[in-house]
């Protein structure tokens, strides 16, 4: 996996191997992932989007702890995949970085807790499925307006944003930090420290198992 230029933040790039039957390649590896975090994903939920061309879903993140890291793919056409530096104090606050998804080429990419997501859809019915370290929980889930001007999201040119009435009326990150809807890089990094300590996030119904070892019995 490569590391983005955002701590935090990665790309897993999959050698794609073709015949005449099509092709395959390995889009997760849990081993790869923990060498570049320090801790497993943990996984908790698999959730899966289609959109129309010009769909702009984000920026979304929550609240830390425990927030929710997010592992994120392409299936079916492309998208502009980006990841947000939302957390105060960070040496990269308010930077971005952009990923292409798509079915060609099947990056992926991994956000650690914290950090803010959106994507827009290239072509229609790009299909985007993300595992997730933590079940969706609206009272803690945030959203930061994907236009912000402040942050100046290079988005695709000569695509009409199609936004939900959500993220249309998400704060600005401004509006956001003053409200204290942000988490901390302090914070973040805290917990990035905890769950490097033993491994793996602790999964509701799962047990906590360090990297490189197995429940025992």
């Amino acid at each position: 996996m490569r590391a983005l230029s955002i701590d935090g933040a990665w790309v897993m790039e999959p050698r794609v191997f073709h015949d005449s039957r099509g092709s395959f390649h390995e889009w997760f590896r849990a081993g790869d992932l923990a060498e570049a975090a320090g801790y497993g994903l943990g996984l908790a939920q698999a959730n899966c989007s289609v959109s129309g061309r010009g769909t702009l879903r984000g920026i979304h993140f929550a609240d830390v702890p425990p927030g929710q890291a997010k592992y994120v793919t392409c299936v079916r056409g492309a998208v502009l995949d980006v990841v947000v530096d939302v957390r105060t104090g960070s040496p990269t606050y308010r930077a971005w970085e952009a990923v292409r998804l798509d079915d060609r080429d099947h990056r992926a990419v991994h956000l650690a807790e914290g950090l803010g997501h959106a994507f827009m859809a290239l072509t229609d019915d790009a299909t985007v499925v993300y595992l997730c370290s933590r079940g969706y929980d609206p009272a803690h889930e945030r959203g930061v307006h994907p236009l912000d001007p402040d942050l100046a999201i290079d988005w695709p040119a000569g695509l009409a944003p199609v936004l939900s009435g959500k993220d249309a009326t998400a704060p600005v990150l401004a509006d956001a930090e003053r409200d204290g809807l942000l988490p901390s890089y302090r914070t973040c990094a805290a917990w990035y420290a905890s769950l490097r300590a033993t491994g793996t996030p602790d999964v509701v119904g799962a047990p906590r198992v360090p990297v490189g070892r197995t429940p025992s019995g």
